[in-house]
């Protein structure tokens, strides 16, 4: 038997190494051929993965990211007549190329996708939409011009009327958990989103000119706050609660919250909505009735009938259009 010298291995491997590189390299090309060129390095990369890593750096938030998640997976685990049926542990591992192929707008598989959602709500079809047309835009396709997004009838959005807005307030200030006071006070007084006031830190809050900076709201887009005694006098009675339960805080990122949980962690959307449901029982309204989102919808309301215009309404609740204020006229 023929010994092979260590010189004579070391030259082996390293053609075998330059043989892999050229295979791999031909087998880029061939995949990456009809890629744009910005996707021809990914070719044969997950493409889930991929198209994952470019919602975050678009800054997407969580709750986007999940419904985008949502609806690819309906979208390109859809099959066509003939074509074998793919699960979604298949299906997001397939390569950027490979699925540049399946989803090419005008091999049906958008149209069949399109049957299977028909029967949801006319704002959940046009979020699933808006979902895939973004997948197939990453893709370098274009949505197909003949879908038709059904049409939205934009309701009024609910609130809370004067005397159920005083049983609200009287509950918060009764309630034995000390963070519902403050929580409620704010958005009533700020029409925050529940995750911008799940965000907030001690140092987003300005108590001498009685303000909050709200950073990285809906759309990653800063803004400025205002509220009134109500909210400082709240904040002023929660501020010795969130000290004592700092001490006990053991998630470092916690740390500089302005509302902690009794666990001495930072509110979460979940807790905030938990926390209305006991406020609405004391207060003998419906748990449908009172929500994060009733409350915005009650200060946006409040504003106007005070006389404020439709453009400071819009900068306070941070609306990127003011087509979405409008509905409140």
């Amino acid at each position: 038997m023929r010994v092979v010298r260590d010189d004579e291995a070391r030259e082996l491997t390293k053609q075998n190494e330059k043989n892999e590189l050229f295979l791999n390299s031909s087998e880029l090309l061939i995949h990456a051929k009809n890629l744009p060129q910005r996707l021809q390095r990914l070719a044969l990369l997950p493409w889930f993965e991929c198209w994952l890593q470019q919602l975050r750096t678009e800054k997407k938030s969580e709750h986007t990211i999940r419904a985008y998640i949502v609806a690819a997976k309906t979208f390109t685990t859809t099959s066509l007549p003939n074509e074998k049926v793919g699960t979604w542990d298949i299906v997001k591992e397939i390569s950027v190329s490979d699925l540049f192929t399946r989803c090419e707008p005008n091999n049906g598989r958008i149209d069949s996708w399109l049957n299977t959602i028909g029967d949801l709500r006319p704002a959940t079809i046009n979020a699933r939409i808006a979902a895939v047309t973004h997948l197939l835009k990453w893709l370098s396709y274009s949505i197909p011009e003949w879908i038709q997004r059904p049409t939205r009838s934009r309701s009024l959005p609910r609130t809370l009327g004067k005397t159920d807005l005083q049983k609200v307030r009287l509950a918060a200030t009764r309630s034995e958990d000390p963070i519902a006071f403050p929580i409620i006070t704010m958005m009533l007084d700020t029409g925050l989103r529940c995750s911008e006031i799940c965000n907030l830190d001690l140092d987003d809050v300005d108590l001498d000119d009685l303000s909050a900076l709200v950073i990285g709201g809906k759309g990653e887009k800063d803004r400025t706050v205002l509220f009134t005694n109500a909210t400082l006098n709240a904040l002023k009675a929660w501020r010795p609660i969130r000290n004592t339960r700092l001490k006990s805080c053991v998630r470092k990122e916690d740390e500089r919250s302005l509302f902690f949980s009794s666990r001495s962690r930072r509110l979460n959307p979940r807790s905030v909505q938990k926390l209305l449901d006991r406020i609405a029982d004391a207060s003998d309204i419906p748990r449908t009735r009172l929500s994060p989102h009733v409350l915005r919808h009650s200060f946006a309301t409040g504003l106007l009938e005070r006389g404020a215009d439709l453009v400071t309404i819009q900068r306070l609740l941070g609306h990127a259009n003011i087509s979405t204020t409008r509905v409140y006229l």
